[in-house]
């Protein structure tokens, strides 16, 4: 990437400088000029509430979804929006008629709060939540989906998946998941917190039947704002988590679903308004070429911390199965509490944690990191380890 357009970019930011933030993947950043627009919504609501909020809303938040819509290559009617993947999530599995006689089929990789949505419901409702461990190291597409199938039974009624996982950051293959699944008349629930903006994402291609994603991490929108996508099939499952004016609505045009879920009381809707802005935003800087920048910085720490362990990689090196995000497994007889704080402690955001028997570390690079911010996390690393 060109010097100079790298430093005019990372000057956007409002990161504070003193510390190397690579925890992209937890809230993601807003640039300023997204950030400004953000404001602006804020300033028009308290100009004029009753005419923003009785008269304007709904055509603001139409022309919004119009733009995601085109973003992520699907239909305005499909798309709703909500605060966060978790609440769409929790919109979706708390619609589904599931029963005992069901399964819900997942990995081991999934996110806790998400995990603990689904266990909570399966007690109320009495499905089955089946885990499946994913084994490591991923060796291909093919034998990741041999081995998820390996738990599939004739009850199987959902798999509920990430895109991309939060623990251990890698892309898994939802489009061949999801080819293989509506074959089979299971529906799939896909977990994308992590998807727009880090990748490609094109519901048309992918084809699941229900899709959440974040704006406010890899996209860069304001905190509090994501998406519910529901395929046309599957629409009239959905219930709403709060019954309120959108319930049974008087406007023909507009899918119900739609109307209970997105009329539901008086909340701050400027972060949905801005997410266009942040489209446009990426789209200036050709933001494909950032996501390349972001991969070769994510590639070589990857590579930096294998060579510092001894330990291999979760999965092959290949941009097929991760992005701007990475995760590499640290020595198990370590604290990864300690480590954390002692990479804190020089300025160095960056999570580590315990999952299953691993310490990991996942790492998070956007266009505000350099190769500097790369060699003082490896450096400060491997003398923490070395202790």
């Amino acid at each position: 990437m060109n010097l100079e357009k790298h430093i005019a970019l990372k000057q956007l930011f409002l990161l504070d400088p003193e510390i190397i933030f690579l925890n992209h993947g937890s809230f993601g950043a807003t640039p300023r000029p997204v950030f400004e627009s953000y404001q602006r919504w804020q300033r028009l609501i308290e100009w004029q509430p009753v005419n923003f909020f009785g008269r304007k809303q709904n055509t603001f938040i139409q022309e919004a979804r119009e733009s995601l819509a085109a973003y992520l290559n699907t239909s305005a009617d499909h798309l709703v929006y909500v605060t966060n993947a978790t609440t769409g999530l929790n919109i979706v599995a708390r619609s589904l008629p599931l029963s005992e006689k069901d399964e819900v089929l997942t990995t081991d990789h999934e996110y806790g709060a998400l995990d603990k949505t689904w266990s909570y419901l399966s007690r109320q409702s009495g499905f089955k939540y089946v885990q499946q461990p994913v084994n490591l190291p991923i060796k291909s597409i093919d034998s990741f989906i041999d081995n998820l199938w390996e738990r599939v039974t004739p009850r199987t009624r959902v798999i509920f998946i990430s895109h991309i996982t939060s623990p251990t950051a890698i892309t898994f293959p939802v489009k061949e998941i999801c080819a293989r699944a509506r074959k089979e008349g299971i529906l799939t629930v896909i977990d994308g917190a992590h998807a727009p903006g880090q990748v490609d994402v094109d519901l048309q291609a992918i084809n699941p039947d229900f899709y959440v994603g974040n704006c406010h991490k890899w996209l860069c929108a304001p905190k509090g704002s994501a998406f519910l996508f529901a395929h046309p099939s599957v629409q009239h499952l959905l219930q709403p988590l709060v019954v309120s004016w959108g319930w049974e609505p008087s406007n023909p045009v507009q899918p119900a679903y739609q109307a209970f879920l997105q009329q539901n009381g008086t909340r701050d809707i400027s972060a949905f308004l801005t997410v266009p802005d942040a489209i446009q935003f990426q789209e200036a800087n050709d933001w494909h070429e950032v996501r390349e920048y972001c991969h070769s910085l994510t590639r070589t720490a990857q590579q930096e911390i294998a060579k510092i362990t001894g330990l291999p990689p979760l999965h092959p090196d290949s941009s097929e199965w991760y992005s701007q995000m990475g995760t590499a497994e640290l020595p198990s007889y370590l604290d990864h509490q300690k480590i954390h704080d002692e990479l804190l402690s020089h300025h160095i955001e960056v999570p580590v944690s315990r999952w299953k028997d691993k310490n990991l570390i996942r790492f998070s690079f956007q266009i505000y990191n350099t190769d500097d911010d790369l060699r003082v996390f490896i450096d400060t690393l491997k003398s923490i380890i070395s202790k």
